[in-house]
């Protein structure tokens, strides 16, 4: 029996001879050599951002028990928090934060000799999310901030009330949302007398910079191939075949 092979669909693209496509990669590399630059730029204006005290208390729910944010420093003078969309009752994690956290584990053996802690932060209570946790096979820390207001005060969660209302601040910008678990990142900095500073907060697609995988796709004819971010992705564990 003659076995059926479906071929992807074509591409149409203007095919050229090879010297040709050496003078169009030229002019895409010096494209990409401002680009380079420019988040060179970037990045030293991030680490020239004014800082924050830290004045409230928070207290986090971890696997060894209660902890503070101090805590989640680990040793390190900075520490990086995701704040990972699980809320309280949900059955599984956000799965643009799934896919983001697929990328930490490998990255945090290098970074984390490197004087910075990473946590996942989520409101719902440790024992939802430790389940999840260990279906993905993640090995990084992740708390709970069920009661704190952490999540809420680093504009990642939002309260009913606030959303009925009107617009909220998120993404350093008022806007209206429909969701009260929203993604984020936040970075801070220890003192060596203990004195905590917020440095530095991203949101939606400000963390593309945590996504490997897209780095990987960004280089192939058909790019990110999808309507709105993350449309094709699936749970690592959901997809098919």
């Amino acid at each position: 029996m003659q076995s059926t092979v479906t071929s992807a669909p074509t591409i149409r693209h203007s095919i050229v001879n090879q010297s040709e496509w050496l003078e169009a990669s030229q002019k895409l590399l010096a494209r990409e050599k401002e680009l380079t630059r420019m988040r060179d730029q970037i990045n030293r204006e991030r680490m020239e951002l004014p800082w924050v005290k830290v004045e409230k208390t928070y207290i986090f729910v971890g696997e060894h028990g209660k902890c503070s944010l101090s805590d989640l420093f680990q040793g390190k003078s900075q520490l990086i928090v995701y704040h990972f969309m699980f809320g309280p009752g949900w059955e599984e994690g956000c799965p643009g934060c799934s896919f983001v956290s697929d990328h930490v584990d490998a990255a945090r053996m290098h970074f984390e000799h490197h004087d910075i802690s990473y946590a996942a932060v989520s409101r719902a209570p440790l024992a939802e999310l430790l389940p999840y946790k260990l279906r993905m096979g993640w090995t990084f820390p992740w708390y709970s901030s069920v009661d704190t207001d952490f999540n809420y005060d680093f504009q990642a969660s939002f309260y009913p009330e606030d959303l009925e209302r009107g617009t909220v601040l998120y993404n350093h910008t008022q806007q209206k949302l429909k969701n009260q678990e929203q993604p984020g990142l936040s970075v801070f900095y220890k003192d060596k007398y203990g004195t905590i500073f917020h440095t530095y907060s991203t949101y939606e697609r400000g963390l593309d910079l945590l996504v490997g995988a897209y780095n990987f796709i960004d280089l192939t004819p058909k790019g990110r191939n999808e309507q709105s971010p993350m449309d094709w992705m699936r749970r690592h564990d959901q997809y098919e075949g």
